[in-house]
C-alpha cells in the first residue's frame, strides 16, 4: 500500500517511480547461511541442516506454517532434524518483509516438488502467529 501510494504521488509530479526488483530468495538466504552455511547444511551439534525435511513440511498446512513462523518468530529449545537433536536459538528474522520471507523459503525447497510460498500465504501466517514467541514455535514443529 505504502508503495502504491508513493507511485501516486510521483506520477502526480512527473516523475516515474523506481523500479522495484523480485525478491531474491539466494540474496536472502544469505542472513541465513552465516550459521546454516551457504548450502544450507547446517552446522553438526549446533544449527539444524535446512535441506533435511524442508520437502515434508512443505507438503502440509501445519509444515509451511512452521517454516514461515520458524523465520518470522525465531525457534528456541529442543529441536530434531535428521534424527539429531538441536538446542540452538535461532532469532526471528523480524527485517523480512512477506515477500522476502516467501522468497528465502521458495530458495530452501527449490529443486524438491513443494509448492511455491506467497506472499499472501506468509501474511497469514504472520497475522496468526503474531501472539507466539520462539518456544512457542518451536513446539509446532510437525513430527517432533
Amino acid at each position: 500500500m505504502r508503495r502504491l501510494t508513493i507511485a501516486l504521488a510521483l506520477a502526480g509530479l512527473g516523475v516515474a517511480a523506481p523500479a522495484v526488483a523480485a525478491d531474491d530468495g539466494a540474496t536472502v538466504f544469505k542472513r541465513c547461511a552465516a550459521c546454516h552455511l551457504g548450502d544450507g547444511a547446517g552446522v553438526p551439534g549446533a544449527f539444524p541442516p535446512l535441506k533435511a525435511n524442508a520437502q515434508s513440511l512443505a507438503a502440509t498446512a501445519a509444515g509451511r506454517r512452521y517454516m514461515a513462523l520458524a523465520v518470522i518468530r525465531g525457534l528456541s529449545g529442543p529441536i530434531t532434524v535428521g534424527g539429531k537433536a538441536f538446542r540452538s536459538t535461532m532469532p526471528a528474522q523480524a527485517g523480512l518483509n512477506d515477500a522476502q520471507v516467501a522468497a528465502v523459503l521458495n530458495h530452501v525447497v527449490r529443486g524438491t516438488a513443494a509448492r511455491a510460498f506467497t506472499p499472501k500465504e506468509i501474511a497469514g501466517y504472520r497475522a496468526g502467529g503474531a501472539a507466539l514467541n520462539s518456544a512457542a514455535v518451536a513446539r509446532l514443529r510437525p513430527g517432533k
